[in-house]
């Protein structure tokens, strides 16, 4: 379990680390539209990352996915809090890393790369309920559409999947940084582990209304719990048992730590 939860560390901090980067250098960029270049940082940042840690653990990457997993029963919660554990610490050291290696003046005109509500003082931002109502939906699609996904993992293959992942990652960010049209919100985090690691090094104005990229996630892994038990279950149960069948093949290839618990991924 031990070299699980390390991996989901190293992930997590490769991703969080060419995530923010990459993104900063979109808005930097100089283009007259810089929020269309999102979606395709995202996809960059994300697709290959995902195909190299679901094979090792699921590569989930992200505390929303370890709690839908866990709630659905496919990782023990000994599991589920070494990934947290892991994914926290992860986050906390690509910020680190940003932090020591970004210019001074780019990393306070974005925060770190941070989750804000309303950073760029009074009258900019939106209030925290539209935070939560944004950050609750957003998770929610992002699990709607993933979650099924990863249950048809062995039909698609790993390729389509992990992009279908990091297409609706994209998506989602991309939307919640259009609608509001704000400039002070950071869109939505989706991370709680990510925006809890900039808000540490960063302070300031990224503690403010922070509870909303906890609280929004988490109520939307729920609400979609609840949800899925009411899916059609025929195909469910045909995905479990296509599963099943490849499990013992999946350990052979991949080594002891891949189990078919680790059949839910995402970041």
């Amino acid at each position: 379990m031990w070299r699980a939860a390390v991996t989901e560390m190293v992930a997590t901090a490769c991703l969080e680390f060419t995530l923010t980067t990459t993104l900063i250098s979109c808005f930097e960029s100089g283009q007259t539209d810089p929020k269309l270049l999102v979606p395709v940082a995202i996809f960059i940042a994300g697709y290959p990352l995902l195909l190299a840690t679901v094979p090792l653990t699921g590569g989930h990457m992200n505390p929303v996915f370890t709690f839908a997993a866990a709630l659905k029963g496919v990782v023990s919660v000994v599991r589920a809090a070494s990934y947290f554990a892991a994914q926290f610490l992860g986050a906390l050291i690509a910020f680190a890393v940003v932090k020591a290696t970004m210019d001074s003046g780019t990393a306070d005109k974005y925060q770190l790369g941070g989750c804000a509500v309303n950073g760029g003082g009074p009258g900019s931002g939106v209030g925290a309920g539209t935070a939560l109502a944004l950050e609750f939906t957003c998770t929610f699609v992002l699990l709607y559409v993933s979650m099924p996904i990863f249950g048809r993992r062995r039909e698609l293959g790993l390729p389509t999947m992990c992009a279908a992942v990091a297409v609706a990652y994209g998506l989602v960010v991309y939307v919640s940084i259009t609608v509001t049209g704000r400039s002070g919100y950071s869109g939505v985090g989706l991370h709680p582990a990510r925006c809890w690691a900039a808000a540490v090094l960063f302070k300031g104005p990224l503690w403010e209304a922070h509870w909303v990229f906890w609280l929004g996630p988490f109520l939307a892994c729920l609400v979609y719990h609840a949800f899925s038990l009411a899916l059609p279950r025929e195909e469910l149960e045909k995905g479990d048992e296509h599963e099943e069948e490849h499990s013992g093949r999946q350990v052979d290839k991949f080594g002891s730590d891949v189990l078919k618990d680790f059949e839910v991924s995402g970041f």
